[in-house]
């Protein structure tokens, strides 16, 4: 009985052993597959992402994690394992707690490793220090007294999927050898850019937007996606409560104040990184995605390509809905969000061509025309004459392997933006410092809208003569401040 029950302990303490030994090995790996797939875009999204959940994310990024993640940790462990507790020849003349000791080692370093790779450490760091940025900067929406023209705007505003201005020439001020993208280039040379350079330029990206539901919360409440601190929020996956940053005042809450009828749409599940929640809470009537173009006949049922469907549906799709919205007998603010040049590689659909080497680079050649076929499209309609159009990329590219190869590690990248139909005209649209957040009170103004101070969270009109909080403070020391701890996020949004 006694050697049973000894017995028994063993072979406990070295499953636990061995289950220790494969979660460094994943730690390890999965950092590894997370940087080289993605790109080091900060701790934050990562933290966030995990916790959301990941229903509706593309399966081929499933597969390829578990044939690059979890196989190798496996079989990592499995040859740990038979070090840590097969009796080799070679080991006899070593004691057991030098074996043990190699074991510990070795997982921290892996786990060591990992967390450094992927920013956990400097993010524990950024924990620790607090910010007052919001207490001296952020302007409350609710406290301001936004003027709407006795007409009112519609708006469009569509998130070009990973958009940049890195897909502009070299001469262009881009990293490309050609333009890949000269639909969207004329569009921002015709109508309005705000560019970090003397042709067409674009935004910095600010930690806490460097992804898509990150991205649209600082477009559209000039704050970046802090995720709770809250351990109960972390574990259950914010957004999944139906509650998404309830304190926190959006330009759809604004709008809806307004009476505009609100819709937004994408290719995919929308439920993903709790993108239905945050809109659905905030002022938006209808939302489309895969699911309600099935149902609406614009893809078979059980139809599923890449992170959905592709934008030649989603075009269509945007087309026949705004044709119905239009018709209301209220102003409209439709927002949509593309899906074909999202990582890795981008999706090739029957309108692409395959003239290029690089994959990436006939889907983004692509995505450009189809964008402005939409546009010219919505040119045609009786509701443009009074409608502002906002093109604009979510957030940088997470394609790290493309951009090592074709512009290097030194080529400094920035998100796309052009505002069409604008009711107002800036005086200062070039060698600006700005991000997302300064979005915000820009759309509002591009829709004719005078807003007192011209500054709304923490973003600044970029129509005005006004600093952004970026060319104020630098870039680096903004960064700095914004990736801080803050009790007023939470203490107020949350």
């Amino acid at each position: 009985m006694q050697t049973t029950k000894r017995n028994f302990w063993l072979y406990f303490k070295r499953a636990l052993a061995c289950l220790g030994f494969f979660i460094a090995f994943l730690c390890f790996f999965a950092a590894c597959y997370y940087v080289n797939v993605f790109g080091r875009i900060g701790f934050d999204s990562i933290l966030y992402t995990l916790t959301n959940g990941l229903t509706g994310t593309q399966s081929g990024l499933l597969t390829s994690f578990l044939l690059q993640a979890v196989l190798p940790s496996l079989l990592c462990g499995a040859v740990l394992a038979i070090f840590a507790f097969f009796p080799l020849k070679w080991k006899q003349k070593m004691p057991k707690w030098a074996v043990s000791l190699i074991c510990i080692l070795l997982c921290v370093i892996l786990v060591g490793h990992a967390g450094y790779n992927v920013g956990l450490f400097q993010y524990l760091l950024q924990q620790i220090q607090s910010t007052n940025l919001y207490e001296k900067e952020y302007v409350d929406p609710e406290t301001v007294k936004i003027s709407f023209p006795e007409e009112k705007r519609n708006l469009i505003y569509i998130y070009l999927e990973s958009m940049e201005t890195s897909f502009l020439s070299t001469d262009q001020g881009g990293a490309m050898q050609d333009c890949l993208i000269p639909e969207l280039y004329d569009l921002a040379s015709t109508y309005q850019n705000f560019s970090h350079n003397g042709d067409i330029g674009g935004m910095v990206e600010i930690p806490g937007a460097t992804w898509t539901v990150g991205a649209m919360v600082a477009h559209s409440a000039g704050v970046p996606m802090i995720a709770p601190s809250d351990l109960a929020d972390l574990c259950n996956g914010y957004g999944k409560d139906g509650v998404f940053l309830p304190g926190l005042t959006t330009i759809g809450d604004i709008l809806h104040e307004e009476g505009y009828y609100q819709a937004l749409m994408v290719g995919s599940d929308a439920n993903f990184g709790g993108r239905k929640t945050f809109y659905s809470t905030h002022g938006t009537d209808v939302i489309y995605d895969l699911y309600t173009a099935r149902d609406d006949g614009i893809i078979p049922p059980n139809y599923f390509v890449w992170w959905g469907m592709e934008d030649l549906h989603l075009y269509e799709y945007a087309k026949q809905e705004l044709t119905e919205i239009a018709q209301m007998d209220q102003p409209f603010a439709f927002t949509m969000l593309t899906v074909d040049t999202h990582h890795v590689g981008g999706y090739m659909c029957s309108l692409c061509n395959n003239e290029r080497n690089e994959h990436y680079d006939n889907v983004y050649e692509c995505a450009s025309r189809q964008l402005a076929a939409f546009v010219a499209w919505i040119m045609e309609q009786d509701f443009y004459e009074n409608t502002t159009i906002i093109i604009t990329g979510d957030h940088f590219s997470m394609d790290s392997g493309y951009f090592e190869r074709v512009a290097g590690e030194d080529y400094v990248r920035h998100g796309y933006n052009c505002f069409i139909n604008s009711a107002v005209e800036a005086t200062n649209t070039q060698n600006r410092l700005f991000t997302p957040l300064d979005m915000f009170p820009s759309t509002l103004a591009a829709m004719g809208c005078t807003i007192p101070g011209d500054r709304l969270g923490l973003g600044v009109n970029l129509f005005s003569t006004q600093k952004t909080l970026m060319e104020q403070y630098g870039y680096d020391a903004f960064r700095d401040e914004i990736s801080k701890r803050t009790d007023y996020y939470e203490d107020k949004f949350y």
